[in-house]
């Protein structure tokens, strides 16, 4: 049996502060957001009941908003106190939480200055965005013909809905091809990131990733790069050219969905699945369990 279209599933959602049967929460066709991407959202998981980070997740929706120019009509609070409602009403200890804000119907046309701010937060169980086999063999990722924007031309300190486009159309791609995903390279033909997830490596036992001056840099890369100083590892955060692949030896992605991935293949370039990937990987699992 196939899975439910999303718009399908049991249970409820909380929109524009109540829940609502799942399939009533819907939008115009019409709205502002479906058409300018004036949309911000979050991804959190929740482990044990426990939503990981909550209130950094959160802070950085209402930052998110407020670099596309909306207020959300809610408190950090308010939000964090509806997504575990949200969480607890549907009934699960392991799940993904989507809280997302986004500019309604009242005004169509580039301008939107009088629409409504609304917001929901939605939630459903998502136990591996990859597939585990695959994961833990690590992953092959294409190279995206795609590349991440000048931040002079994208808000790319949001996590805002329309960033995301050149991301569809490179992990599209990317399967086509018999890959679980792509790697992007940014606007000056650097290593960037992958289309959901930051990208470390491994060299002579120091971490290296990508400075994050046009792509997000994520609550999990964060928590990652914590992670590797509790054990003594370097982490080197600096410009990486992509004929340096050749040279790393192991190769992870980390995002709230992807958690801490290991990659095998990236284009032409080979990584070990090695103990430094395995140790973070690990590190991650626990860190995030409750207590």
């Amino acid at each position: 049996m196939p899975a439910p279209s999303f718009d399908q599933m049991d249970g409820q959602i909380w929109y524009n502060g109540e829940f609502v049967p799942w399939a009533d929460a819907q939008l115009h066709v019409l709205s502002h957001g479906l058409h300018y991407a004036s949309s911000v959202f979050e991804g959190e998981r929740a482990y044990g009941g426990e939503i990981f980070k909550l209130r950094e997740h959160t802070e950085r929706l209402f930052y998110s908003a407020e670099v596309l120019g909306f207020e959300i009509p809610y408190t950090v609070e308010e939000i964090d106190d509806a997504c575990n409602q949200a969480l607890n009403i549907q009934g699960f200890q392991d799940a993904y939480i989507r809280p997302v804000a986004w500019r309604g119907s009242e005004m169509m046309g580039v301008s939107a200055q009088n629409n409504k701010i609304n917001t929901a937060i939605a939630v459903w169980e998502w136990p591996s965005y990859f597939d585990p086999e695959q994961r833990l063999k690590g992953i092959r990722l294409d190279i995206s013909e795609w590349r991440r924007p000048d931040p002079a031309t994208i808000p790319c300190k949001a996590k805002a809905a329309g960033l995301y486009m050149i991301c569809t159309l490179s992990k599209h791609a990317a399967e086509k091809k018999g890959y679980a995903d792509s790697m992007m390279l940014d606007y000056r033909g650097r290593v960037a990131e992958a289309t959901g997830a930051n990208v470390f490596f491994v060299k002579d036992g120091e971490l290296h990733t990508p400075v994050p001056d046009c792509f997000l840099d994520g609550i999990t890369r964060r928590t990652a790069i914590a992670l590797a100083h509790d054990r003594q590892i370097k982490v080197n955060e600096r410009i990486i050219l992509p004929d340096e692949m050749a040279d790393f030896e192991q190769c992870f992605i980390t995002g709230t969905a992807a958690e801490v991935t290991p990659v095998s293949e990236i284009g032409p370039y080979q990584f070990e699945v090695g103990e430094i990937t395995k140790t973070i990987m690990e590190d991650y699992m626990k860190c995030v369990q409750p207590g």
